[in-house]
């Protein structure tokens, strides 16, 4: 590797998201001189971000050496996969590729974002479809996952193979599609496999993630358990497999299917028209479902996250069309995602509170998670019997824990990194060879700005501590207010110690050395803030203001 970090007769793998966290994958690989990247994925704002809407890795790196970079390959539909492509696409300026239902996702996107025109996306529409590109032959190879046409990545180079799964599990009864069988994998076994960079996300999962045909019984049991009762479904929009199954169980159960949210009428749509869910039932309309007995209809709605907007906060809020009531019964079909357990929570309260019954997979099968457990992971490096293994989507703790697992079960070499590690894969042992810079962008309004930027920073201080502002007249005489702090009934007495705090401290300092309008701004700051700390224990953010005479 040159200086400038250009790949020369090597191989290379450097992560920009995806590694040590869950979420917003975008992986690279270096080969002579040139660039192949994988996933252009997000995640959603938090709070350690107030404000924000989503979240990016920062793509400096690549757009620094955007001429060297061949195309972006996409595994599968999931957000945290292709959720960047929007933002990013235009100004990579390269091609994009993916399978038929993903790329009909992408496109809408970007038609949302008037870029239809300028990003060129190529659908790859033969099963096991193959690209050239540059020293890279991409190979797409069907894995199960929670939504259709998931796809691993099989990537030949000069220095050998890479298999990288994107994610995935074992499901011998998929429901949707047709997944590599274990001759198919033992047969690129065979063939000789350099690296497996391999999802962690389920890793310390003891037990096989299980089949969707066996959520499909579950569900149906479940339905059927509650005959007479109006029963709500939340899953995740994009499993195509489970919106098939719900659509089934709705017609074996003799109830009418009525779906609420936006996420899940796009996915229906997209999918139909892709050759999916061609035999789901006729949806209604929320008048139609809340006029029918409640045990003739299904609701199947988005929000099992708890997020605020989506359709199951608001029944549960019941500021929407449709109404539960006491003895209906909620099925939280899908997981809660790490970070997600007080906005859930806070969901499923609102229900109990009224008297839903709720339902969840501790309790039944309705939901398997559409990543490996060790036994799936265990099984994979026997078929393709790696050298190398790279664990990647996972914190920390996943992918120590699967380098350990890979290891015990004879992968020659493991290498833990972490985004913003260059790897050399080959020629010679794997190892970390340069750290580069791998920071996170965030959407705040309309403008994609440095998740550690002076906005962001600001934000942050003042949830916790609050603001005041003070303002100097041209007699420099103080005018007080604050907002966040802890005072109500003796808020004013604050103000008029912090005034009278503000004109001692400038007094004192007119008495010493010539003094600069910074040094009137900052003694004026300090005596605000002291007075503040002193009255509430707080440390406020303090604005000064000076007014000054014109001319």
């Amino acid at each position: 590797m040159r200086k400038d970090f250009t790949p020369e007769d090597e191989l290379l793998f450097l992560a920009l998201g995806g590694s040590a966290e869950i979420g917003m994958n975008v992986n690279l690989y270096g080969c002579q001189g040139k660039w192949l990247m994988v996933d252009l994925g997000m995640t959603f704002g938090a709070n350690e971000y107030p404000g924000t809407e989503l979240v990016f890795a920062d793509l400096e790196f690549i757009e620094d050496r955007r001429k060297d970079l061949l195309g972006v390959v996409l595994t599968h539909a999931h957000e945290d996969h292709i959720g960047a492509v929007p933002y990013f696409a235009e100004e990579l300026g390269v091609p994009f590729y993916a399978t038929p239902f993903t790329a009909d996702l992408v496109m809408r996107k970007l038609e949302e974002a008037g870029l239809s025109n300028a990003v060129e996306l190529n659908v790859i529409e033969e099963d096991h479809g193959q690209i050239d590109l540059g020293p890279f032959t991409v190979t797409y190879l069907p894995l199960a996952h929670s939504i259709a046409e998931g796809n691993a990545l099989l990537i030949d180079t000069p220095h050998g193979r890479v298999f990288h799964t994107g994610d995935w599990k074992l499901d011998e009864d998929p429901i949707i599609g047709v997944p590599a069988t274990e001759e198919e994998l033992t047969g690129i076994g065979d063939e000789g496999v350099l690296a497996l960079v391999c999802d962690s996300t389920n890793v310390f999962n003891p037990e096989p993630s299980g089949s969707e045909g066996a959520v499909h019984r579950g569900l149906m049991e479940e339905v059927r358990r509650h005959a007479g009762k109006r029963v709500l479904v939340t899953t995740f929009a994009s499993n195509v497999a489970r919106l098939h199954t719900l659509g089934e169980v709705a017609r074996e159960t003799g109830r009418q299917l009525c779906v609420a949210g936006r996420s899940l009428d796009r996915i229906i749509e997209v999918a139909q028209d892709n050759g999916y869910l061609a035999d789901l039932p006729e949806t209604i309309d929320f008048d139609t479902a809340m006029r029918l007995p409640r045990g003739e209809v299904l609701i199947l709605a988005t929000g099992g996250q708890g997020e605020p907007r989506a359709a199951l906060a608001r029944i549960a809020e019941g500021n929407h069309q449709i109404e539960l009531s006491a003895g209906d019964v909620v099925l939280f079909s899908s997981r809660q995602i790490p970070g997600n357990e007080i906005s859930v929570g806070r969901v499923m309260n609102m229900l109990a509170d009224r008297g839903i019954e709720l339902v969840t997979d501790r309790q039944q099968m309705i939901h398997v998670s559409g990543h490996p457990g060790r036994p799936e992971l265990e099984a994979l490096y026997g078929w393709l019997r790696p050298d190398i293994l790279v664990p990647v989507h996972g914190e920390m703790r996943h992918m120590y824990e699967q380098a350990r697992l890979g290891n015990s079960r004879g992968i020659p070499h493991a290498v833990v990194q972490k985004n913003g590690d260059m790897i050399r894969l080959a020629p010679g042992n794997p190892a970390k060879i340069a750290e580069v810079r791998a920071g996170r962008l965030v959407l705040d309004g309309e403008m994609i700005v440095p998740a550690d930027g002076d906005a962001i920073v600001m934000r942050r201080r003042l949830a916790h501590n609050g603001v005041m502002m003070v303002v100097l007249d041209r007699d420099l005489r103080p005018h007080v207010d604050a907002l966040g702090l802890p005072l109500v009934e003796d808020f004013d007495d604050f103000i008029g110690e912090t005034k009278a705090d503000v004109i001692e401290a400038l007094v004192k300092l007119r008495k010493g050395r010539k003094t600069t309008r910074d040094d009137v701004i900052e003694a004026a700051r300090l005596a605000a803030r002291r007075a503040a700390q002193r009255w509430s224990g707080k440390k406020p953010q303090v604005k000064v203001m000076l007014l000054e005479d014109e001319g």
